[in-house]
């Protein structure tokens, strides 16, 4: 059965209100939460990006049931793995083993404040896979340490380390990130419903769970729910070979300057009909993905929330 989760926009929102969103999903009967962890947000219109790993562990605290998620966390450059497997291995303690760790392979925008530079595509992959195996090894227990081509670990131990491991959730925008997915992580994550990516997920000996996210606006007027995901979103339609490699939110307005809001309108269900917003989960669902997660790019989350409460929960039969 499908699970359903409402991603926590952190470069739009403040910590205190991120934290509320997830006790009003909780409430409207989301599955889970999901969280970008951004350094940057992606438009300076956003205005924010608090850290993720502290508001998700003030959600842990005014919860009780929701699941929790990175959506996605980069292990290599802003973080070191170790610090992941520590940080992950907490939360899943103090949320009662309510936590996946999404795990993807970055961007510019986030990565290259910390002055390491941001490596290729190919590179970054390679150090995804050696940060995979970090993480792996300490959740192992005891002193551990390794030495890789990019990242290295000396004589580390995780001491607090929960009976229930997190899930390790990796994000995938092609066949070899979906091929690491499958050999060094518990299931994939897409933000498109591409079968080549579980074609490939899947012949590498993939299994586990597979979150989509969804990208949607909603508003009670259409034109409203439009302009907004415009006036925030207008980055993701640059698609991801820009995306991945942009340093700063001024160089995303530029790429996104010949877009127009009705590229957004085609690019997502916008307003308030929930038929628009189903097919668009059912085309993930018809994929393979069994955690669909829905990013709200309209102007009124409450009312988004008390939305699928109402119309979309009822009709997806969850």
């Amino acid at each position: 059965m499908t699970k359903y989760g409402y991603k926590l926009a952190a470069e739009g929102f403040g910590p205190g209100e991120l934290i509320r969103q997830a006790q009003l999903a909780e409430q409207a009967g989301f599955d889970f939460v999901e969280i970008s962890d951004h350094f940057h947000p992606w438009l300076d219109v956003q205005g924010h990006s608090p850290f993720a790993w502290t508001v998700l562990g003030a959600i842990a605290a005014k919860t009780d049931r929701i699941g929790l998620a990175t959506g996605v966390t980069c292990p290599t450059v802003r973080y070191h793995p170790a610090i992941i497997a520590q940080a992950a291995a907490t939360l899943q303690l103090v949320s009662d083993g309510r936590f996946a760790l999404g795990i993807g392979a970055g961007e510019r925008l986030n990565e290259h404040v910390v002055g390491r530079g941001f490596p290729s595509a190919d590179e970054r992959q390679d150090m995804l896979r050696e940060a995979l195996e970090i993480i792996r090894l300490l959740w192992q227990g005891g002193y551990r340490s390794y030495r890789g081509e990019f990242l290295d670990l000396e004589d580390a131990r995780v001491f607090d380390l929960p009976d229930e491991l997190p899930r390790i959730i990796v994000a995938a925008g092609g066949p070899q990130a979906a091929r690491i997915a499958a050999e060094l992580g518990d299931g994939l994550f897409g933000t498109e419903p591409k079968p080549d990516l579980f074609e490939a997920f899947q012949a590498a000996g993939g299994t586990g769970p597979a979150y989509g996210e969804v990208g949607v606006a909603w508003a009670e007027d259409e034109d409203a729910a439009i302009q907004h995901a415009f006036d925030t979103a207008r980055w993701s339609l640059t698609g991801w070979k820009v995306m991945s490699e942009l340093p700063n939110p001024a160089n995303f307005e530029a790429s996104a300057a010949l877009a127009r809001p009705e590229d957004m309108a085609e690019a997502m269900p916008c307003g308030p009909d929930a038929a628009k917003h189903l097919t668009a989960i059912r085309e993930y669902e018809a994929v393979g993905y069994d955690h669909v997660v829905l990013m709200n790019n309209g102007p009124d989350p409450d009312g988004f929330i008390e939305f699928f409460a109402r119309e979309l929960k009822p009709a997806l039969g969850a």
